[in-house]
């Protein structure tokens, strides 16, 4: 009996692990679909994604489209004869696409839907204070991230825990439940649960802007650690300093009743303090525009009145 064909579309790092629990496994990716190479750094020099890099390394086809109804795309993409397609952090899909292998298309998704649906479950799970989240993989359909569910895995996630961290944890998990749904799905053994179909009660995990990334002082502690976790280490947590962007990838909090204005920063002992609602956040691993992230002593040392700035 052939063996059956799969074609996996996806970028980033989160994706790389499933594509390569698949063919660690034996089964057999025909080709992978990615995002263009784009420039990047000072020289601009064209970054191939990761998805692509490792696709290159185990010598499978890889196809780059800059528009996926291209039909000169679709046609090359339906000459692969894929009996079934896997998405991990790519895109949203035409029907063309997602509806052209006999046994359909499945994705992961990085939360436990119909929970955090959306571009950023990972961020607005910690930013939202959620003590679990998990991994979903669905088979697509058209509204985005509302098919029916083949398995899920809970994730807890641990209060020291960033983004960055909680990432790392989903991305393993993910590529192990990945793997076991297409088996099942090729043994045919796969079962399907519908997502609820009422949006009630539902969080949102819509894609990150600026204004999500800004600090609000005025806020309570652990709302804004919440924040920063959940912005760390990728795009990071920002206030301003001085006219400069100070962004803030680690801190702490206590609570303390004080009459101090919001933003307002002071050094109190080692400890670069910053007041809030109800206490004092502590930074501790920062990076002001221009400089390196440090240790928040090792900016001070050599930027004193910072310590006194009224943050903003």
């Amino acid at each position: 009996m052939d063996q059956k064909r799969i074609i996996f579309l996806g970028t980033p790092a989160f994706a790389v692990a499933s594509l390569q629990a698949m063919v660690e496994a034996g089964l057999q990716v025909v080709a992978v679909v990615t995002m263009p190479d784009k420039p990047a750094g000072r020289g601009q020099k064209r970054q191939e994604s990761p998805v692509k890099q490792y696709a290159v390394s185990q010598a499978i086809p890889v196809l780059q489209p800059e528009k996926l109804k291209n039909p000169e795309f679709l046609a090359e993409l339906a000459a692969f004869k894929a009996d079934l397609q896997v998405v991990v952090a790519f895109r949203m899909l035409p029907e063309l696409v997602w509806n052209m292998p006999p046994l359909g298309t499945y994705n992961l998704h990085a939360s436990l839907l119909p929970q955090y649906r959306g571009a950023a479950p990972i961020n607005w799970a910690i930013m939202n204070g959620e003590h679990e989240t998990g991994v979903t993989t669905f088979k697509l359909q058209h509204a985005i991230d509302t098919g029916d569910w083949v398995h899920q895995q809970r994730v807890v996630i641990h209060s020291d825990w960033d983004a960055g961290r909680l990432h790392d944890e989903l991305m393993a998990t993910g590529a192990r439940l990945m793997l076991q749904t297409v088996q099942e799905v090729f043994a045919g053994t796969v079962t399907f649960h519908p997502q609820p179909q009422a949006d009630e009660g539902l969080k949102a995990a819509p894609k990150i802007f600026k204004e999500h990334c800004r600090i609000d002082w005025s806020k309570a502690g652990e709302e804004l650690i919440n924040q920063i976790r959940g912005l760390s280490p990728y795009p990071g947590a920002f206030t301003m300093a001085d006219g400069l962007v100070l962004k803030i990838y680690r801190a702490g909090f206590i609570h303390d009743r004080h009459f101090v204005q919001a933003g307002q920063s002071r050094l109190q002992g080692n400890d670069w303090q910053v007041a809030v609602r109800d206490g004092w956040v502590i930074l501790k691993e920062v990076q002001l525009e221009g400089k390196k992230r440090m240790p928040a002593a090792d900016l001070l040392r050599g930027n004193a009145a910072l310590s006194t700035l009224l943050l903003v």
